[in-house]
């Protein structure tokens, strides 16, 4: 499968034969190479790559560092540390290394990398859960990062293992990226309240009609961060004494596709003025409401507002 434009794939196999740019070894913090993975790739790629980690050890359990490969036909080994000499591990430690041992491969310009199933060795964490770990921390660099990666390669050495990432780790990112970007997506509107009227803009792009001022949360934005951005987009307001009102989330609510809203209720500072996609802007009496017409459900969510919270 595709992220963006790097292919990730699971395969069965040894790490340290691979023609990549870079492996990762699942190393402890004070980067002695003794068995499993980073002892198949001392005994692969030479004692002068453990040589060269420990030069640049002991690092923090989760930290990442690069040296080169020795002997081995990748051009890089990125130590990732799992544990410590207690080989304990959990999930904060397998996280933070993958996502290290990721920035890492960026800071190289590294196009192509294979990790082991980190934590899973001696460290002795499921596989599965591994997998979904793993999973998550690429998705997570891949649509956060500019990252140069064009090929992430899983590789498992045991059979039982190998199976156990590709349905894991495969699953997940598919659910992920075919499913869950399918919606619902998230958004925010505002009942923003100047004096005795409400905030409505008539819609220029469609569904037509009147609406409360909002839209779509970006990733990497809260709900409140959201919808000051999108209050202050379209009415120039900048939103005060925000508070949640009420979630909708029937399926039908918006004709497009299946959008859930989180409604907040404010005051603001400035003056109105229509901008975005916000072709007019008024500032309409309660009792006028009924008369307009609204795109969405915002007639339902201002009728509930009316009943249940006038006070922000």
């Amino acid at each position: 499968m595709r992220i963006k434009d790097c292919k990730i794939s699971v395969i069965q196999g040894d790490i340290t034969i691979l023609k990549v740019d870079a492996i990762v070894n699942a190393a402890n913090n004070k980067l002695l190479m003794g068995g499993g993975v980073a002892g198949a790739i001392k005994k692969k790629g030479g004692k002068i790559i453990e040589e060269e980690a420990i030069k640049k050890g002991p690092i923090e359990i989760g930290d990442a560092v690069a040296t080169a490969a020795g002997s081995l036909p990748a051009k890089y080994v990125i130590h990732a540390a799992t544990m410590g000499l207690d080989f304990k591990t959990d999930e904060i430690k397998i996280r933070n290394a993958t996502r290290n041992a990721l920035k890492v491969a960026a800071e190289l310009k590294i196009k192509s990398l294979a990790f082991p199933a980190l934590g899973c060795g001696v460290g002795g964490f499921p596989f599965l859960a591994s997998a979904k770990i793993m999973a998550q921390e690429v998705l997570r660099h891949l649509r956060e990062q500019k990252s140069p990666l064009k090929e992430i390669i899983f590789c498992l050495y045991d059979k039982e293992a190998y199976a156990i990432f590709q349905k894991g780790l495969t699953g997940y990112l598919e659910y992920v990226t075919n499913k869950l970007q399918n919606g619902p997506f998230v958004t925010v509107d505002a009942i923003i309240q100047i004096n005795d009227g409400i905030v409505v803009i008539k819609r220029s792009n469609p569904p037509f009609g009147w609406a409360l001022p909002g839209g779509f949360v970006d990733y990497g934005e809260s709900l409140e961060e959201a919808v000051k951005r999108e209050a202050k987009e379209e009415t120039g307001l900048d939103l005060t004494e925000l508070k949640q009102f009420h979630t909708y989330s029937d399926p039908d609510r918006d004709p497009r596709f299946h959008t859930i809203a989180t409604v907040f209720i404010a005051k603001a500072k400035g003056e109105p003025r229509a901008a975005d996609d916000a072709e007019k802007i008024k500032v309409v009496k309660l009792n006028e409401i009924k008369n307009l017409d609204f795109a969405f459900d915002h007639k339902k969510i201002l009728e509930d507002y009316l009943k249940f919270g006038r006070r922000p």
